[in-house]
């Protein structure tokens, strides 16, 4: 369990460094063509976007077609699908003030990915902090920068540039290819989140309501397989 734990979260970094690459040699191949005009790549065209829109599995999350002023730049869809890295959608180039190949590490202002979830533990989160963040259990780690909400049978990833982007993305979430609101509590997770470290009493409240005591059966059956296995 342990190394299949290990293998998603290097596939899902593997995806995120990769977005970001494949944007920037869009990016490369306009400023060619356009006679070495630098630019930015613009917003998803509607037609690229129903892709995401008809993902027929489970909901996915994004916020809109714009972030602040960083358009929805791409989305993936049922084509090339994989369960366990999950449907993503990208906000924003790696444009930086040394043109359109930037000057260093290239980060895309927001990604949101959201994927079923697997019960694992998040100690291989590194230093992390649990909270509440729209009525359902959520940790947030990478100094900041990184926030996974739990919701429905779903795990809502959102990797971002600064811990502001991060938040500012979190309060804005919504289904991209279902009905739903961008305020207001998320639908609560179905399981109990394996989180790691101190909970706080609003957390704890949280956890004991989820759908089906889900943490309540957790407890239960993790108390049942020690005894067991003494």
């Amino acid at each position: 369990m342990r190394a299949m734990i290990h293998a998603l979260r290097r596939a899902a970094r593997l995806r995120r460094a990769l977005v970001p690459a494949l944007l920037v040699a869009l990016g490369a191949s306009v400023m060619l063509a356009g006679g070495c005009a630098t630019g930015h790549p613009g917003p998803l065209s509607p037609q690229a976007l129903q892709e995401a829109e008809t993902f027929p599995y489970y909901p996915i999350y994004w916020v809109g077609r714009f972030f602040g002023a960083y358009p929805l730049t791409a989305a993936d869809g049922k084509k090339g699908y994989t369960s366990a890295i999950g449907d993503s959608v990208y906000y924003g180039d790696c444009v930086r003030d040394k043109g359109i190949l930037g000057g260093g590490s290239c980060q895309l202002p927001l990604q949101v990915t959201t994927v079923i979830y697997r019960l694992h533990s998040n100690t291989t989160l590194g230093a992390q902090r649990n909270a509440v963040i729209r009525g359902v259990p959520a940790v947030i780690y990478d100094e900041g920068r990184s926030i996974e909400l739990y919701s429905g049978r779903q795990a809502i990833d959102i990797f971002s540039d600064t811990f502001a982007h991060a938040m500012r993305a979190a309060q804005g979430l919504r289904p991209l290819n279902a009905p739903g609101f961008a305020s207001g509590p998320l639908p609560p997770p179905v399981y109990c989140p394996g989180l790691s470290g101190p909970r706080s009493q609003r957390l704890r409240g949280t956890m004991s309501h989820l759908p089906e005591h889900a943490c309540q059966r957790a407890a239960a059956i993790e108390a049942l397989t020690s005894s067991l296995a003494r």
